[in-house]
């Protein structure tokens, strides 16, 4: 076994360790880390190998979140299923997003605001149908029932949040290192030289995006029952998916562990700068620390901190003295 793996394994057991010691609100840190890292990495698929950016993921995670729990709560469906039946109806979304922006070429911004006009169209719908709540929202009734994906303990929810950001995370890796993900990264760098080659760009785009859009959907049922109450302007907001692209920006689009980095930077700092900073007469400040860090980590970091701690590490193995060679 390699060392990055033995490493990997050490990690895994260490993060499977840790709800034994830490306290009720740590463990709810780290599921909010492993969360947002889980639909980072979807988002990586499209937005970072791809280099298609959407601004529009919360409307995956609201069909699907809507879907788990409309069909739990009117055909009794088990949301262990229904988060199946979500993903997929958030793939066929993403099929047809992706179809009207690739096929008649959208790219750059005008892809982003197709994206952000259809996380629009979701909150609207949602917003005004009053089959879903309406305004009001979607309230979950908890039973503590694990068939219904509610759990009495919080370190459950800390091992599901784990266990989807490893699967994502093992997934995206995968593709890495095949022909699709040298496909997807090669679009990325110069689309035109791709297709030039022979290179089905817009197949290979459609299917980053259902596989990005189905991940997602499926993260949509851990939101709605983790939270058990679904509000439109929230969960299809922007800044839903400002959270979800920020983690793999920072961490580093387009590598497996950019966005799980980028999570573990950026959901701790909100956490404590929320806490330590939004009471009293400071109520507020904690945004504009936390917008200041991030413009920080953007400007030092353009790459992402992932790949800036490999080009340090790279350059501190080179500079390292070697032992002399004896004759």
């Amino acid at each position: 076994m390699t060392v990055p793996r033995v490493a990997a394994l050490v990690v895994v057991l260490a993060l499977a360790a840790l709800p034994a010691v830490l306290s009720s609100y740590a463990v709810t840190v780290f599921i909010f880390i492993f969360f947002y890292a889980y639909l980072g990495q979807a988002w990586n698929l499209v937005g970072g190998y791809a280099g298609q950016l959407s601004a529009g993921h919360a409307a995956f995670v609201g069909l699907g979140a809507y879907t788990a729990a409309m069909l739990s709560m009117t055909l009794g469906l088990t949301p262990w299923v229904g988060m199946f039946v979500g993903g997929a109806l958030a793939a066929a979304l993403g099929a047809l997003i992706a179809y009207l922006g690739f096929r008649f070429g959208l790219r750059g911004f005008y892809f982003v605001l197709l994206t952000v006009a259809f996380a629009e169209i979701g909150r609207i719908v949602a917003l005004n149908t009053d089959a879903v709540g309406g305004a009001l929202g979607l309230y979950i009734t908890f039973t503590g029932n694990p068939r219904q994906f509610q759990f009495q303990d919080n370190r459950a929810y800390y091992y599901v949040a784990l266990v989807m950001m490893l699967a994502a995370t093992a997934l995206v890796a995968a593709l890495e290192r095949r022909r699709f993900g040298e496909y997807l990264k090669a679009i990325r760098e110069d689309e035109n030289a791709c297709e030039a080659l022979g290179v089905d760009t817009f197949r290979y785009k459609l299917l980053a995006m259902v596989l990005s859009s189905f991940l997602t959907g499926v993260g949509g049922t851990f939101y709605a029952y983790y939270l058990f109450s679904l509000q439109p302007n929230a969960v299809f907001g922007i800044p839903l998916s400002v959270e979800i692209m920020i983690r793999p920006i920072v961490g580093g689009a387009g590598t497996a562990l950019g966005p799980v980095l980028g999570s573990f930077i950026l959901s701790p700092l909100g956490e404590l700068s929320r806490v330590y900073l939004s009471q009293g007469a400071w109520s507020g400040l904690h945004l504009i620390v936390y917008g200041v860090l991030l413009i920080v980590v953007v400007l030092f970091f353009p790459q992402g901190a992932y790949p800036t701690l490999l080009k340090l590490g790279g350059s501190m193995s080179r500079s390292s003295p070697k032992p002399p060679h004896r004759i």
